[in-house]
């Protein structure tokens, strides 16, 4: 392989590290409102059955990842149901592709965004939205004045902590989508490829250190803003 103009990373691991960040944005941008809208039920409502939901988006943290990527695989393979419906109906084809990753992605690390959110929004004040409540404003008035700007330092924390968390997934991914390079090989199938590779030591170490640096920054920025909303709520 040829090295790339940074004299630091290969083409082929510069390819794996923006498909990299190019799958952790679309996990976390595509998962952001499932996660604030299944983090504002948890935090404000009471039902049958929360404790239930609340497990199910805990899962992913306690599940292997390759059974994530099984289930994927099952559901959304092109002979699966789910999977063969999307091929045929919208010629969406998720196995083997880019965005498959993304799902998994977004999948595994949908309950970090989830419970930032949810924290952040148990701090605020419910008297508050009370006393906007008493002044006429209404559900949808309260929640985009009120909570989601109170909100918001959870809701970035959340995010930043899900695109790190999203940079090092790799049993789901290698499951559902495989290891193609130029496709859905990121940073970690990267890593898993070159230490399979003969002399592929030197490639391992560097883009394992990269890992690191993205991973560690990520989580300096959650804790930032965590600390913020901590602020916010006068603790």
């Amino acid at each position: 392989m040829n090295e790339a103009a940074t004299g630091f990373l290969t083409d082929a691991e510069l390819e794996a590290l923006w498909l990299s960040l190019r799958i952790s944005a679309v996990a976390v941008a595509a998962a952001m409102p499932f996660a604030l809208g299944v983090a504002l039920l948890l935090a404000r409502t009471r039902f049958p059955g929360k404790i239930l939901l609340d497990g199910l988006v805990l899962s992913p943290l306690v599940l292997p990842p390759v059974v994530m990527g099984y289930l994927l695989l099952v559901t959304f393979g092109t002979r699966a149901p789910v999977g063969a419906w999307l091929l045929e109906t919208f010629d969406i084809r998720l196995v083997f592709h880019w965005t498959g990753a993304a799902l998994a992605a977004a999948i595994v690390s949908f309950p970090f965004q989830v419970r930032a959110i949810r924290l952040s929004i148990e701090a605020i004040d419910p008297g508050l939205a009370a006393a906007a409540e008493t002044l006429g404003a209404g559900p949808v008035d309260r929640f985009v004045n009120i909570t989601l700007p109170l909100a918001l330092p959870g809701i970035v924390a959340g995010a930043i902590t899900a695109f790190a968390a999203s940079l090092g997934e790799f049993g789901a991914i290698i499951t559902f989508v495989s290891n193609i390079p130029g496709e859905t090989r990121t940073l970690p199938l990267a890593i898993y490829t070159a230490i399979q590779t003969p002399g592929g030591e030197a490639a391992a170490a560097r883009l394992a250190m990269l890992s690191i640096a993205l991973a560690l920054t990520g989580l300096v920025l959650s804790e930032l803003f965590a600390r913020r909303a901590q602020r916010l709520a006068g603790r």
